[in-house]
């Protein structure tokens, strides 16, 4: 019921998720981040600690796959559960576990991994993958053209009601943490749109934390 990619820019300074499903707020359960040192997706039938767990491997210099077979080793439940994970060097690591609902996979890429359950087809991860290593934009919108490459793939065998998208960078909080977390319509379609909007703030929001005194207005009644 959930179809998510993870990423790294190609400098290793930000690290990001983007995810949909068929159940409301996926992002709030399944998306993991942490600046400077990795992100994860915890996912099928979600233990949201998973993915904390593993980024604390990761911030004392285990590789992916070494961090995500030590959690999963003291996981009795792994066999419901779906990860992906990657470091600030090295390549991603992937599991799914033999009880993972209807057609699973995952596919590993550069910078990147792909991950669903319930999919349509088993080559859903792939596409997502070739989608973002094919990327020429920022992590954001490569993160986002392979949401939606996984979706016009098949995406989930049924309809998606929530997606999100989570970006870290040079600062300690996240500089994109957008959710659609319930649509009745396409929420892959109206992240893109919302991302749309937020993009050309990032900056500013970033700069109004640091530096405020000399940061750009908004522009907005009151605002002096």
């Amino acid at each position: 019921m959930t179809f998510s990619i993870i990423g790294r820019s190609t400098r290793g300074d930000e690290f990001g998720i983007a995810i949909s499903s068929s159940s409301p707020a996926v992002a709030a359960r399944c998306s993991h981040v942490r600046a400077g040192v990795g992100v994860v997706a915890s996912q099928n039938i979600t233990d949201p600690r998973l993915g904390g767990r593993v980024l604390a491997r990761l911030a004392h210099g285990e590789s992916a796959d070494r961090a995500l077979t030590e959690v999963l080793a003291a996981t009795p439940e792994r066999d419901f559960r779906q990860i992906l994970a990657l470091g600030t060097t090295g390549p991603a690591a992937a599991h799914s576990g033999s009880r993972s609902l209807g057609t699973f996979n995952t596919a590993l890429g550069r910078d990147c991994a792909a991950g669903g359950n319930l999919l349509a087809h088993s080559g859903v991860p792939s596409t997502m993958v070739r989608a973002f290593e094919t990327g020429s934009e920022g992590l954001a919108e490569r993160l986002l053209a392979a949401l939606r490459a996984g979706r016009d793939a098949g995406g989930e065998a049924g309809p998606v009601h929530s997606a999100g998208l989570l970006v870290v960078s040079h600062v300690e909080w996240p500089i994109v943490d957008l959710r659609i977390d319930w649509s009745e319509h396409d929420p892959i379609a109206e992240l893109d749109r919302l991302y749309r909007l937020y993009a050309p703030q990032i900056d500013d929001y970033v700069r109004r934390a640091l530096d405020p005194l000399h940061a750009p207005r908004y522009g907005v009644p009151g605002d002096r």
